[in-house]
């Protein structure tokens, strides 16, 4: 992506410092896994979405004139031997479009300079540790030069909110972006959907990680640097572990398979979920329960547009499942009412425990808030029906276009009293990926199958 959309997210955010405000943004440090090893490094979100560097030990340092200073590794032809290529301080300006770098060991000496005569001084709280504590000893030598007339900032500010807000809206290479990683990530279910049904029919032993390995394929295969999430490979009984991992429980002919898996693309999330017969049929109790799912998705499809709420798909979904648990004779009218009852008193819930969505970005999870900023002080408390416990109800976010949300919901029925015996352990979730638009939603992940009888009909081929 060229310097200039960079550039221009590091100006919009100078100009909300305040013209003596300073922000200071470092990525992501590297952890080591064991002896001599260390994970996959993965950038800071919000360090990669200011300068697009994804090298470790960097920082951005911005000012409110808009003057932009990187610390990174210096160039060191041993080390890159050994970890690979460095890009340098003094190649840095020119590569990444800021106006000064040094390396990353002058960051103690250059600091309290840039801190004195501040204001304000802003970094993303609580994500950094220790981060709070080496801005205080900073803050310590300018307040040592104060007798000399240095001024100390007086305000420390979570830098969070104002970054936040700005990757909510994706602009148009954002969602570009998106749309290719979900595509690749589309690819990678169909596949594993697809091997599933022929290892099956060839007598082979079929296993969660033969499937989890079929994605990673895809998602390598496709120009993913790697996954977004851990993956959800979960047959049978497992799919009622909503954060289940792949592991090694057969998948057997008559079984349910429920994937949860996405990949990363230049720094972009994919996050999609599918429900599959593992021999590419469904049984009559398993279809009762996943055509429900699917028209609770189609409602909160059909509520996702510019001007609604973050809420309103959720309660769509919740309204449909309910009649369908009534319907299906998972819950009981003599016990719990009618459908109206069953939300109230949030009778759903065994079945159904999660949110219908979440932002999603340079994160699985993306940044943003779920309330509207011009309506958080218009809480109002409730007493939830489940846990006694008053919760303070905000106004929920009004959905604006060039937001993306996931659309998940799902119903995950476990062996309790009362519930008949043909749907236990069926564990069914179904996600997509939904860019918002004036008039509804983009769904960028229907690469993939999510009617019944067209994924029978994938896996059949």
């Amino acid at each position: 992506m060229s310097t200039h959309v960079y550039a221009e997210r590091r100006a919009r955010l100078a100009a909300q410092l305040g013209p003596q405000g300073i922000a200071l943004i470092p990525t992501a440090p590297e952890r080591p896994r064991n002896r001599d090893s260390d994970y996959l490094y993965r950038h800071d979100s919000y360090f990669y979405y200011l300068t697009g560097f994804t090298e470790a030990n960097a920082w951005l340092v911005l000012t409110g004139d808009g003057k932009s200073r990187l610390f990174c590794q210096p160039k060191d032809m041993e080390r890159e031997i050994w970890d690979g290529y460095r890009l340098g301080p003094d190649a840095a300006p020119g590569a990444l479009g800021v106006d000064e770098a040094f390396a990353v060991g002058e960051l103690e000496a250059h600091l309290p300079k840039l801190l004195e005569n501040r204001d304000a001084v802003w970094y993303p709280f609580a994500i950094h540790e220790g981060l709070e504590s080496r801005v205080g000893g900073w803050l310590s030598k300018v307040r040592a030069r104060v007798r000399y007339g240095a001024i100390c900032p007086e305000q420390q500010r979570d830098l969070c909110g104002l970054l936040d807000e700005m990757r909510l809206v994706k602009d148009a290479h954002e969602q570009d972006v998106m749309r290719r990683a979900s595509a690749i990530s589309a690819r990678a279910h169909v596949r594993a959907m697809q091997t599933s049904a022929r290892m099956l029919r060839a007598g082979q032993e079929v296993r969660e990680y033969h499937l989890d390995a079929e994605l990673l394929h895809e998602f390598r295969a496709g120009g993913s640097q790697y996954p977004a999430y851990g993956s959800i490979v979960a047959a049978g009984a497992n799919a009622c572990v909503l954060h289940y991992r792949a592991d090694a429980a057969p998948v057997k002919a008559g079984d349910l398979v429920l994937i949860d898996a996405g990949c990363e693309l230049d720094g972009y999330a994919s996050d999609i979920t599918r429900t599959f017969p593992a021999n590419g049929k469904f049984s009559g109790p398993q279809r009762a329960v996943y055509d429900l799912v699917l028209a609770s998705q189609d409602a909160a499809v059909a509520a996702t547009r510019a001007g609604a709420r973050f809420i309103d798909p959720h309660e769509a979904t919740v309204k449909v499942l309910s009649q369908g648990l009534l319907d299906l004779g998972l819950l009981d009218r003599n016990q719990v009412g009618g459908v109206d009852d069953v939300i109230e008193k949030r009778a759903y819930f065994p079945f159904y425990m999660h949110r219908t969505g979440h932002w999603l970005g340079m994160d699985v999870h993306d940044c943003g808030s779920y309330v509207e900023p011009s309506e958080v002080g218009n809480g109002s408390e409730r007493r939830d029906p489940l846990s006694d416990e008053v919760i303070v109800n905000r106004p929920s976010r009004i959905l604006r276009p060039g937001m993306v949300l996931t659309i998940e919901p799902g119903l995950y029925i476990r062996p309790a009293a009362g519930v008949p015996e043909q749907f236990h352990h069926i564990g069914i979730r179904i996600e997509d990926d939904a860019i918002v638009t004036a008039t509804g939603c983009e769904l960028i992940t229907r690469g993939v199958p999510v009617k019944a009888e067209e994924i029978e009909a994938l896996m059949r081929g």
